[in-house]
Parts: structure tokens; C-alpha cells; sequence
């Protein structure tokens, strides 16, 4: 982990309490980070067979996309890949209303989609704005 990361989580580590880690303790345990929003992050991060598993909620609201690639970037390398999932509805678990996960499988890699499924590589989001505008206009 890149030292100023390391730095932000371990000034954020709850030490007192039911959930504390000691210091020094790597990137798992319980967190409270300012994000990337103005928004406090509460995250928790743990190892579980087979998965490395992040819990990020907010007091009032669910995290956003800017703040989950926020705590992505702060437990993961920016190249590799994690998910969040959309499990059967049978197998959903509930404990928090603001809380989404990410989640990486330890012995495998996640199978990825081409780029190109989502959208047009290497275009940028205003790019893309007049391009599809250009679109709409003529169909």
C-alpha cells in the first residue's frame, strides 16, 4: 500500500472497542476516512476464505461511484479488479441501509467484459455528449 494511504487509514483505525485493530495491523479492520465527497466513510476490511471483502456506508446515504473508486484505490492496486455483486435476492444480506461492498476473489481473477461493451474507448464523457447528441439529432 502507498505510504499516504497507509497514513489516511491508520489515522481513521478504530483502536478502542469492540472492533479494534492495532496499529500496524495492514489494511484490515475498521476505518473511519473523509471522503473524496465531504462525506465521513465508515469502512470495515477483512479477509475471509477465499475473498479480501470492504463494507463502505456513510450516515445518511449510500456511498456514490466517486467514493466507492475512492476506497477501491485505497485497498487495491488501481489495475487490479474488484467487484461489487448483485447476489440472487434469496442471498441477500441487509445489516445497514448506506452500505455496498466490494469484494475480490484471492485465487482467481474476475472474469471482465471488453471495454468496448460499455462504451466507446477512449472518449471522454463531453466527447461522448456531442457525439450522441449529434445522434439524437439526426435519427
Amino acid at each position: 500500500m502507498r505510504a499516504q494511504v497507509v497514513d489516511k487509514l491508520e489515522a481513521g483505525r478504530v483502536q478502542h472497542g469492540r472492533f479494534a485493530t492495532a496499529p500496524g495491523s495492514g489494511p484490515c479492520g475498521l476505518f473511519f476516512v473523509q471522503g473524496p465527497c465531504g462525506c465521513e466513510l465508515k469502512i470495515s476490511a477483512f479477509v475471509r476464505p477465499g475473498w479480501e471483502h470492504v463494507a463502505v456506508s456513510t450516515p445518511r446515504r449510500c456511498p456514490n461511484w466517486e467514493e466507492m473508486c475512492f476506497v477501491k484505490d485505497m485497498f487495491w492496486d488501481e489495475e487490479e479488479c474488484v467487484m461489487q455483486l448483485h447476489p440472487p435476492h434469496s442471498r441477500y444480506v441487509n445489516n445497514s441501509r448506506y452500505c455496498l461492498h466490494l469484494w475480490r476473489p484471492i485465487y482467481r481473477d474476475i472474469p471482465m467484459p471488453s471495454p468496448s461493451f460499455v462504451g466507446v474507448v477512449g472518449l471522454s464523457p463531453s466527447d461522448a455528449a456531442t457525439l450522441f447528441a449529434r445522434m439524437s439529432a439526426t435519427a
